[in-house]
């Protein structure tokens, strides 16, 4: 059952418009818990680790364990900078004052970081194909690939109040979608 829940979960971040339309119903809620979180609250000092989920950190380890590795594909991913972008995106909720435009503001965001991924593709499949015996259309498929990936990853697990280091909003307190627990009455 968990793995079909799965399943279709990562379909409706894939799909189109109307299961966009769905999965916005379901994330609302924490939107809404963010906003009212951030009310008063400070905003923390900007701090990114790069591309999320482990990705820059264990292209470093890579790349500092293995130096043919380093030499041949640099010692960070070389779309990091998008991931740092969205990150700043991610750190305030985009700016966002209402539930309905911190929605809008992360899918934005999102949509932005895989264009930019994807994009990075094409401004240098020719100077990375030469370097990495492909042809151009291999590095765009591979950063487009990618991109589609880093999507999904980030629709996935950076939605607000899920206490996760990278969760949309990340420079506020943490939130709940959940009401505080009372005692029982007697």
């Amino acid at each position: 059952m968990k793995a079909l829940s799965l399943a279709a979960v990562l379909f409706l971040i894939a799909a189109p418009a109307q299961a966009q339309d769905v999965l916005r119903t379901f994330e609302l809620p924490a939107h809404r818990a963010l906003m009212a979180q951030r009310d008063g609250a400070d905003l923390s000092a900007f701090e990114t680790d790069g591309c999320s989920g482990g990705l820059s950190s264990s292209w470093r380890f890579v790349a500092d364990t293995f130096p043919s590795f380093r030499a041949l594909y640099e010692a960070h991913p070389p779309w990091e900078y998008c991931c740092v972008a969205h990150d700043r995106a991610y750190h305030h909720a985009g700016g966002a004052l209402r539930a309905e435009d911190s929605y809008t503001a992360r899918l934005s965001a999102d949509d932005t970081l895989r264009a930019c991924v994807s994009q990075h593709g094409v401004d240098h499949a020719d100077e990375y194909a030469e370097r990495y015996d492909m042809t151009p259309e291999q590095i765009r498929t591979a950063h487009s690939v990618t991109a589609e990936a880093m999507f999904a990853a980030v629709r996935f697990g950076g939605g607000p109040c899920s206490g996760l280091p990278w969760r949309w909003g990340f420079g506020y307190p943490g939130c709940s979608v959940f009401a505080p627990l009372t005692p029982a009455r007697e």
